[in-house]
């Protein structure tokens, strides 16, 4: 049906098309549906307003779907220019009647009209993935801080940004930090990110990875993963770090562990996990070998330093979709993906849907929670309560037909208790 609800998208005459693709991603996410269907009884969200800044894709969309089906009033923007697909943000307005502010490769200015208008719904819950709805309200729109009882961010960069905003006493309402939940780092960033970066590496350049000499730099969740997947895809995988332990348990995990000096020196492919800027930077990009492939599997644009590499660059040309090659001056050629942004979702679809109908239950889940508990949380950075977490992992469980065994009495008395030992 069509709508006379605000929105900007690329094209409503691709709804169709985003239509079959959010249908099937939602038969990949039957947690989330059960949620959905939950809250369409319950509507535990009714009556509240949400502004979600998120990657707009099929399950995206599903999560959109549980949302108003739990009584809420929706406005969703795009949390990076390249990561929409303009199919399901056309099938999201004129299938679900949900406002959406996003089109694939959106200027900067653009991007941060559409984070405006999502502001512009006087949200009552923010949905963040980078804190950027949360940055917005937090420097000039701070006059409706006192109207939003709480929001939730799906980020590892997000939540580092909300936990700084936290330490300056400076944090206007309370956050649950979903990316923390166990059911979402330990497998969304892990399982999600690491396939899906080496999909959205392999669809940009076609390249062959075994033998290749893949550079991941960060050993958190998401490095963690490239740098399974990257191996299994028979790379030599090389791990740079700053914390020792990370670094050390990369070792001890199989992989080569060195500075990103050395590194540069020798890998083919290097890959960005951290939530930090520059870690890539002219120093490291001068002693690229010629035909050097870089990608950035963080959040944000910064993870390398493309005005850096720009400035040591004699000619740039866009060889592939999403390949850029930089010419240097001695003859060297570099080449960036997805102009340094999330290369799982610019170069290719994102996590499978899968991994995210955790992730998108735990959104669900730590909204209604924080509807059901706003009066009772401080202006605070909060886990996903572990009950939810749990909850989510049960009936991942269930829907993937896997049954495990469960404490006797006497088990349960016996971890309980001090005084009963050999």
């Amino acid at each position: 049906m069509a709508t006379t609800r605000r929105h900007d998208v690329k094209d409503l005459a691709l709804a169709e098309e985003g239509l079959n693709r959010i249908e099937w991603a939602d038969r990949q996410m039957p947690v989330l549906a059960a949620i959905r269907d939950r809250f369409e009884r319950e509507q535990p969200l009714a009556g509240y307003r949400i502004s979600a800044c998120l990657h707009v894709t099929s399950e995206t969309a599903n999560l959109m779907r549980a949302l108003k089906a739990g009584g809420a009033d929706v406005v969703l923007c795009a949390s990076n220019p390249l990561s929409t697909q303009d199919d399901v943000a056309a099938a999201l307005v004129e299938h679900y009647d949900v406002s959406v502010f996003a089109i694939k490769g959106e200027d900067n200015d653009t991007y941060y009209q559409h984070i405006e208008a999502a502001v512009d719904h006087k949200p009552q819950l923010t949905m963040d993935d980078g804190a950027d709805v949360i940055g917005v309200l937090h420097s000039h729109r701070r006059e409706q801080l006192g109207d939003i009882v709480g929001g939730t961010e799906e980020t590892t960069t997000g939540v580092i940004r909300l936990r700084a905003l936290e330490r300056d006493g400076a944090l206007g309402f309370p956050v649950v930090a979903v990316n923390d939940a166990k059911t979402k780092h330990f497998f969304d960033n892990r399982y999600g990110t690491g396939q899906s970066t080496i999909d959205g590496i392999v669809r940009a350049t076609n390249i062959l990875l075994a033998g290749r000499k893949f550079v991941v730099a960060g050993y958190g969740w998401c490095g963690r993963g490239v740098a399974m997947r990257a191996k299994g895809m028979g790379a030599h995988v090389i791990v740079t770090e700053v914390d020792p332990l990370r670094a050390l348990e990369a070792a001890m995990d199989g992989f080569e562990v060195l500075p990103m000096e050395r590194a540069a020196e020798i890998g083919d492919l290097f890959v960005t996990a951290t939530g930090d800027k520059s870690v890539i930077n002219r120093s490291h990009m001068e002693r690229m070998k010629d035909g050097a492939v870089l990608a950035n599997t963080g959040h944000f644009n910064v993870e390398i330093d493309i005005p850096a590499l720009r400035g040591l660059a004699t000619d740039t040309r866009t060889l592939r979709q999403f390949v850029d090659e930089f010419r240097l001056e001695d003859g060297r050629r570099i080449y960036l993906i997805a102009d340094g942004r999330l290369v799982n979702l610019a170069a290719a679809e994102g996590h499978p849907a899968q991994v995210m109908d955790m992730s998108f239950a735990n959104q669900a889940l730590s909204a209604e929670y924080m509807v059901a508990n706003a009066t009772s949380l401080e202006r605070r950075v909060y886990p996903v309560p572990e009950e939810i977490d749990k909850e989510i992992a049960r009936l991942k469980l269930a829907t993937m037909g896997i049954a495990i065994d469960e404490l006797t009495e006497e088990q349960a008395k016996y971890l309980a208790s001090w005084d009963e030992g050999t």
